[in-house]
């Protein structure tokens, strides 16, 4: 049986003969290199490894994502890994980050809802954090 860093190593190939982007039926982003790395940040973050995930994230751009709530959501992405680390405010930078390039999705997404709620209570927060989590729904 493959692991999943092994069936993701090889979608990561098959992207890379690809070329580009390849266009899914139903699909917004198709798939492509970019798309099997975000992937990888979600999986990694799923498996318990935040170390890979990092590394998984420093080599996507975030330009090259095709639209503000896709960056939005890697961003979202991240903002679990660095929490899974320990690096607090580097967890809630990319959270503002995030929520900069798209509110809404940032706003909406129960992911990221359920992490901004954890850290409220699990340490200090700033005013710009508790504005996030206010305009989020998370602090009445």
């Amino acid at each position: 049986m493959r692991s999943r860093c092994q069936l993701t190593d090889e979608a990561a190939a098959i992207a890379e003969e690809l070329g580009g982007v390849t266009l899914l039926r139903d699909h917004g982003g198709g798939f492509s290199s970019l798309t099997v790395q975000l992937h990888r940040i979600s999986a990694e973050n799923h498996a318990g490894d935040p170390l890979a995930a990092l590394a998984a994230a420093r080599t996507i751009s975030l330009k090259a994502l095709p639209s503000v709530e896709r960056r939005s959501r890697a961003l979202g992405d991240i903002a679990v890994t660095y929490d899974r680390l320990g690096r607090r405010s580097d967890c809630v930078r990319t959270l503002l980050a995030a929520e900069r390039c798209a509110p809404e999705e940032t706003h909406a997404r129960p992911a990221t809802k359920s992490l901004i709620s954890s850290l409220l209570v699990s340490g200090p927060t700033s005013t710009e954090f508790r504005g996030l989590a206010e305009r989020s729904g998370v602090l009445l």
